[in-house]
């Protein structure tokens, strides 16, 4: 009776584990990508893990059969060999099959390495969108260049563009990450880093800080938003016609630690996002020209 009630007790805890794992592609965002770089990156974690199953399944298989088979029990009938030491053709088995799945893994692995390097810029046949971001206590500015505007913890730009963001920091070093579009990348102060994503159909994606930065880093959260051409275009115009201008002085509060609303700036000082990356080295900025 105790033995049938455990072996209920574990096909139970079977199927309620894989009725919860039925639904994380949609609650764990990195298994629900929404452009090109984060489907390529879901891929890598499939294949690795599918290879790195290859083994763990047969050894979680052969674990409970041994244990079965052995078991202590009056009168089993199972072999016992005390004096069995070796197998050349068990020792090619559990030592070849790991070792070609380390040579297909490390393969995969440098492949996808070089296909997603961050600075590389998207094959696409429209011009990159160009997003400058900084990451503050315990905030994040992002200016637009090309347009004349700048926000905080608030992005936006068109679907189905590339967007080729330069990244540094006024405060501790962060990691940006919009989990949905593409992996994370630091952002330090007195380097300027590139990381280019893009969105295939337009929504809001979560964005985060992912690296300790002190007292309020678990509310450095912002919302990228994909739109259409025309709605980034009419939100462009719409924060140049109601919004502050972002003064030198109006940054320098800005940078102060503490955490923020959503804001928006219909201009921004020239050059502020170079004078961020060489106010601490001007030596040690990376990626900032093509």
């Amino acid at each position: 009776m105790l033995k049938g009630l455990r072996r209920l007790t574990a096909v139970l805890s079977m199927v309620a584990t894989a009725a919860l794992l039925s639904g994380c592609a949609e609650k764990v965002v990195v298994l629900n990508p929404k452009g090109e770089i984060g489907k390529h990156q879901m891929d890598l974690i499939l294949l690795s893990t599918a290879l790195c199953l290859v083994v763990i399944v047969p050894v979680l298989i052969l674990t409970f059969y041994l244990v079965w088979k052995y078991r202590h029990k009056p009168g089993r009938e199972a072999k016992y060999d005390p004096t069995w030491e070796h197998s050349t053709k068990l020792e090619a088995i559990w030592w070849g099959i790991p070792i070609v799945i380390i040579a297909i893994l490390g393969t995969i692995t440098v492949r996808y390495t070089h296909m997603l390097e961050p600075s590389r810029p998207i094959e696409h046949e429209a011009e990159p969108i160009v997003i400058q971001v900084t990451s503050l206590d315990w905030k994040w500015l992002f200016q637009y260049p090309e347009q004349g505007i700048a926000s905080v913890n608030y992005v936006q730009f068109p679907e189905d563009v590339p967007i080729r963001f330069e990244l540094t920091s006024d405060a501790p070093m962060n990691s940006f990450w919009i989990p949905q579009l593409g992996g994370q990348i630091y952002t330090m102060s007195g380097m300027a880093m590139k990381l280019h994503l893009i969105a295939e159909e337009p929504g809001d994606y979560m964005g985060m800080g992912a690296n300790f930065s002190g007292k309020d880093f678990g509310k450095m959260n912002f919302t990228a938003k994909a739109t259409s051409e025309e709605e980034f275009e009419a939100w462009v115009e719409q924060v140049k016609g109601s919004s502050p201008e972002l003064t030198t002085e109006g940054y320098v509060e800005l940078a102060k630690p503490g955490v923020s609303d959503v804001q928006t700036f219909s201009s921004i000082p020239e050059g502020l996002f170079e004078k961020i990356v060489t106010k601490y080295s001007s030596a040690h900025n990376h990626g900032s020209s093509d």
